[in-house]
């Protein structure tokens, strides 16, 4: 089972920039397309950003809008996600999981393993 531990967060200004990271560590890292969620105080947790296992396909939830971007680096085992012109609802808990499918917007359903995620605070 792959663990991941993600990093990276903080609390910005609007408009700032973040880069968040997360870092993998047993099993087959390569062998997962992955994602980024993030949950926001009250919310359920929602879809933000997915990265194929190999190759360079991704895809955004639409509220990203182009200020995203997922990369991964598998010879490090780490995903990131490049987060710019920051606004004060991209505040929330950022969690790094492998997809479900690719396309899919969630992880599989037997995936338990949340850590503790990146807490991301933007104030306007």
């Amino acid at each position: 089972q792959v663990q991941l531990v993600e990093s990276g967060g903080g609390s910005v200004q609007a408009g700032d920039s973040l880069r968040l990271s997360c870092a993998a560590s047993g099993g087959t890292f390569s062998s997962y397309h992955m994602g980024w969620f993030r949950q926001a105080p009250g919310k359920e947790r929602e879809f933000v950003a997915a990265i194929r296992l190999v190759g360079s396909g991704v895809y955004y939830a639409d509220f990203v809008k182009g200020r995203f971007r997922i990369s991964r680096d598998n010879a490090k085992k780490a995903v990131y996600l490049q987060m710019n012109n920051l606004n004060s609802e991209d505040t929330a808990v950022y969690h790094c999981a492998p997809m479900e499918a690719w396309g899919s917007k969630r992880p599989p359903a037997e995936y338990v393993y949340w850590g503790q995620g990146t807490q991301v605070t933007v104030s306007s």
